[in-house]
């Protein structure tokens, strides 16, 4: 659902443990292909790490993902699946921190664009029923009856919208029934279906079910080719409209959730048709990997588009579990594969277009809805049940910035994260190396996990320094650690680390990754953007060489904005405050701060900005930020 103000893109991460490789299907990143005994290890790994950079964008005050209410949702089941698939349950609290903060109603612009009317309702009816659907996955985690109680009271707040009396049936998309659409009718079966399989008894929501699927199966919204097209026109008749991935997925999900319940089997066969229909020529797929609409090159999906294919993913991943046919695992397979290997940036994060592909018009975009949808991929590929034991290996800083001083080597500190579960003590042997003629300091190192018997991680670090010559060019370089415990367990991690003599980058893009010491809970909506609303902010770090005298930064910064600066990013000086209330950008300057003041001893400078009147969400927002020294 679109809502009222654009939606925002949640803080690109930095800081903390942030994965870059351990591709062991590849053999140019981890030699020979470690066979299906490593790949389920592997798989829970690589799920686990991406679920924790996920969960590195949840904010636990107003309990969300800013600034999106049904992909919040949408991200939060995403982590409820992680959770039931690996049987790790460090996000139950989470999950329980947002049904007790947001399940009350909210104003306009609080959590949503629409005012939320409590228990998880507003005028969107499809947002409405991604929540239901998120609290009965918490209900399947927890047992606990809360979570199922608010999906049906969800469920009978959507039972309202459903009309006969136009087009024959149907739920509204929206409080004004304007329209009848793929999205909400395939939600509204999926939903009743759930609830039916888990209320003993139950008569009411398998009735809905089944209208629900008669309704939507025969309302021509699914074409000749078994693709869904995105709804009915004023005739009621399928309006042609672009077949999004995540109703060809949710059409398939639905009939899942049905044939548990009825055991009919042409409702197996009406989901396989779909499910071919999505991976055949002319379907959803290219090159055989998901590909959006709004994925092709020359286009960029909107925030509700970027988070479509980890939706089909996630019922394409019932369907195989379901049938066990070897096509639809061997789709999955495919994905996480090709995101893995071809989709994830510097920061360890997981980006809209599962191939990679990127362009400077059109660039490749990371934040938090693409990393849940990726997510989803990751969490399909870990084996049924997953493997007790896994190892993972991160790198922290995974994209630190150098500025040597002319004439002397430099040196950067770098820690290995390790991560293990299973039963038995592992003796993990780590191995770092960087480009030709650095140091790595050790090369070998040796480190012990001992696991709780269950899914839960348990971790411990080895640290590193690096020394980088003096006279390194410019550029970005990669020193890497792998971690092997046996002959099944393998990981390697990667930090990039970039040498800078100039500081010059637009926000909202990878430029900017390195400069970013602490994005807090700002966000970017799109390139060359970040802004800052609330309480958020963001800093920008920049280690200016040991023999700098004079510094500056330049901001291009526009709205409600206060700038600080800092020489050890604690102690905080004002700089300049905004004293009016813009909300339209038309403050928008480039500004000057003298740093020479602030330098700290090692002569880094810092600068965050924040919001000069946080009640109102029109924080500090930049576009473009230089510096200079001397």
């Amino acid at each position: 659902m679109v809502v009222n103000r654009p939606a925002r893109v949640l803080r690109v991460l930095i800081a903390g443990a942030v994965l870059l490789a351990a591709a062991l299907t590849a053999p140019s990143s981890a030699g020979a292909d470690p066979g299906p005994a490593a790949a389920g290890p592997t798989a829970t790994a690589r799920a686990r790490v991406a679920a924790d950079v996920l969960m590195s964008s949840y904010e636990p005050n107003k309990a969300w993902f800013p600034s999106s209410w049904w992909n919040s949702a949408v991200a939060l089941q995403t982590i409820g699946d992680y959770m039931q698939r690996t049987g790790d349950r460090r996000y139950l609290p989470q999950l329980e921190n947002t049904f007790e903060k947001d399940k009350g109603a909210f104003p306009a612009g609080y959590l949503s664009g629409d005012p939320l009317l409590g228990n998880f309702t507003s005028r969107a009816i499809d947002d409405s029923e991604w929540w239901g659907l998120t609290w009965v996955q918490a209900y399947d985690l927890t047992k606990n009856r809360k979570y199922l109680d608010m999906a049906v009271t969800i469920a009978e707040y959507v039972e309202g919208y459903w009309d006969t009396s136009t087009c024959g049936g149907g739920v509204w998309w929206d409080g004004e029934r304007t329209y009848k659409n793929a999205v909400t009718n395939g939600l509204w079966i999926r939903l009743t279906a759930e609830l039916h399989n888990r209320l003993a008894g139950d008569t009411r929501w398998l009735g809905h079910a089944r209208q629900g699927w008669n309704w939507l199966t025969g309302s021509g919204m699914i074409n000749s080719a078994g693709l869904v097209n995105d709804g009915l026109n004023s005739n009621c008749e399928n309006n042609g409209g672009t077949v999004w991935s995540y109703n060809q997925g949710l059409a398939i999900g639905a009939g899942l959730e049905l044939w548990r319940a009825t055991h009919d089997p042409q409702l197996l066969t009406t989901v396989r048709r779909l499910a071919d229909a999505a991976v055949a020529p002319g379907g959803l797929v290219s090159d055989g990997v998901l590909t959006e609409y709004c994925d092709a090159p020359d286009r960029s999906c909107d925030d509700n588009g970027k988070q479509f294919k980890g939706i089909f993913q996630r019922y394409w991943m019932d369907l195989a579990d379901t049938t066990h046919d070897q096509r639809y695992t061997d789709f999955v397979a495919r994905q996480a594969a090709t995101i893995w290997e071809h989709d994830r940036d510097a920061a360890g994060r997981l980006g809209e277009r599962w191939s990679g592909t990127t362009s400077a018009d059109h660039p490749n975009v990371f934040d938090w809805r693409t990393q849940a949808s990726a997510l989803s991929a990751l969490i399909a590929a870990v084996p049924k049940p997953a493997p007790v034991q896994s190892l993972s290996a991160t790198m922290s800083p995974a994209q630190p910035v150098i500025m040597p001083a002319t004439g002397s080597s430099t040196h950067v500190k770098l820690t290995v994260q390790l991560q293990a579960t299973g039963r038995d003590p592992l003796q993990i042997a780590v191995r770092a190396a960087g480009p030709d003629g650095w140091s790595v300091t050790p090369s070998r190192a040796t480190a012990r996990l001992a696991p709780h018997g269950n899914a839960v991680p348990v971790q411990t670090a080895v640290d590193l320094e690096v020394a980088i010559p003096a006279g390194t060019p410019n550029g970005r370089y990669s020193v890497t650690a792998s971690a092997t415990a046996g002959p099944l367990l393998s990981f390697t991690a990667q930090s990039d680390i970039l040498v800078a003599h100039t500081v010059d980058f637009d926000t909202g893009t990878a430029a900017e990754n390195p400069w970013l010491w602490d994005a807090d809970g700002s966000q970017s909506n799109g390139v060359q953007n970040r802004f800052a609303d609330g309480h958020s902010y963001f800093v920008y770090r920049f280690p200016f060489p040991s023999d700098t005298t004079k510094a500056s930064a330049t901001l291009t910064i526009d709205n409600e904005f206060v700038v600080q600066v800092s020489g050890d990013g604690q102690q905080w000086t004002t700089v300049a405050t905004e004293t009016q209330q813009f909300h339209d950008g038309q403050n928008k300057a480039a500004r000057t701060f003298d740093l020479t003041p602030y330098l700290g001893a090692d002569k880094a400078g810092y600068v965050r900005v924040s919001d000069s009147f946080p009640d109102d969400g029109w924080g500090g927002r930049v576009y473009h930020v230089s510096a200079e020294y001397s």
